[in-house]
């Protein structure tokens, strides 16, 4: 859905034209599985998908939310005081602009009300950070009516608070990052800690390469415990090493550090990942800095070997597109997101795309499972005004 319709759309909710139109979108990580919260290295890129907010500034303290298209769509807008707003007190798609409202005033930025009006592009459940691409264009499009001057990395860290405290979710800082930062044709290496950035170019069809994205429809609940259960064991081994975050375990040490982690062994599955795929992110940077792009396949490929073995958050669904693609030929393939369904990356020579995806496509009705959804993922431009 385009700015226009969106525009429209508002003007025929609220009866007036929107101050403006903002766009923020969905990501793919390219490598880098939950290391955020472990103050390490990840790399996405941002999708063409995008959520987009016609908003208007409001000063009597409401908050007017609608959606076309997100949670369902809203036949009418969704009304909120912004002085009542409260954190877990929201299970909707609501929670989340209203999430961002309730940050931005928390921080001490006088967020009097608005009406907003969104639609999205970007697939919900896919593991393609559909909640960040809402609260980002709502924090961006708030902070350019209010005139707060904050910077993406900025917005970023409000939308995670946002989404820890006032949805529940436990995620860490990538996914609103790389909405909020990511640049076209890029991807970025982002560090966690300190939210340090730097594009590194990204352009595979130059190099004669598609990287597929494969949404296996399975959905996926971040906040039903699981994935909090697996930051909780991070937190944990960190502890037990005296270390501030597992990103402080250095890789030529992992064996030492498993060593004394003793017959802990969930808690040694989780380290050994987390320590390795911020290793993996560090040489992904090195092979497309050195142009040497189609080794980083097999890399991808490990993770996912990780993510499956250690992490244990992949899926019957995920394995197969996995082990389906690099059987037909791919140069590495592997889920992507936080895990429990949603999508995996399939990198690929050109030549190679349609037979990939025909056998990904066989091989999953062949098992009984959901028909995929299959497209080319692309990097494109990070959170912006429209008009």
């Amino acid at each position: 859905m385009g700015a226009q319709q969106v525009r429209d759309g508002f003007v025929g909710l609220y009866g007036a034209e929107p101050e403006g139109v903002w766009a923020a979108p969905g990501r793919v990580n390219l490598i880098g599985e939950h290391t955020d919260y472990n103050d390490g290295f990840v790399m996405p890129f941002a999708l063409p998908h995008v959520t987009v907010a016609a908003v208007s500034r409001r000063t009597d303290g409401l908050l007017r939310l609608h959606s076309a298209d997100i949670g369902g769509g809203t036949a009418a807008p969704v009304e909120l005081r912004v002085d009542e707003l409260a954190p877990e007190s929201d299970r909707d798609w609501t929670a989340y602009p209203a999430g961002v409202v309730w940050a931005l005033r928390e921080a001490g930025h006088a967020v009097t009300g608005a009406d907003v009006h969104l639609a999205s592009t970007v697939p919900a459940g896919a593991g393609l950070s559909s909640s960040a691409a809402l609260e980002v264009v709502v924090a961006l499009a708030l902070n350019d009516l209010f005139e707060l001057g904050l910077r993406g990395w900025q917005l970023a860290r409000l939308c995670q608070r946002a989404e820890n405290v006032y949805v529940g979710a436990p995620t860490g800082i990538m996914d609103q990052t790389a909405s909020a930062c990511c640049a076209e044709g890029h991807a970025l290496f982002l560090d966690t800690r300190d939210l340090a950035q730097k594009q590194i170019p990204f352009d595979l069809a130059a190099e004669g390469m598609r990287l597929l994205v494969v949404d296996t429809r399975v959905k996926h609940a971040h906040s039903d415990g699981e994935y909090g259960k697996r930051r909780a064991g991070c937190e944990k081994g960190a502890a037990l090493l005296g270390v501030d975050a597992l990103r402080d375990v250095p890789y030529a040490e992992l064996d030492a550090a498993l060593g004394r982690l003793g017959d802990e062994e969930e808690v040694r599955r989780l380290v050994r990942h987390v320590v390795t795929e911020d290793e993996r992110v560090e040489r992904v940077v090195s092979l497309l800095e050195s142009g040497d792009t189609r080794a980083i396949g097999p890399v991808l490929t490990e993770g996912h070997l990780s993510l499956r073995d250690d992490f244990r958050i992949s899926c019957p669904e995920l394995d197969l597109v996995v082990d389906t693609a690099n059987a037909s030929g791919a140069l590495g393939a592997r889920m992507t997101g936080g895990g429990f369904g949603g999508s995996a990356i399939v990198l690929a020579e050109e030549t190679d795309v349609p037979a990939i995806t025909k056998a990904v496509e066989e091989a999953f009705a062949t098992a009984g499972f959901t028909t995929p959804r299959v497209f080319e993922a692309v990097p494109s431009a990070g959170a912006r005004r429209l008009t």
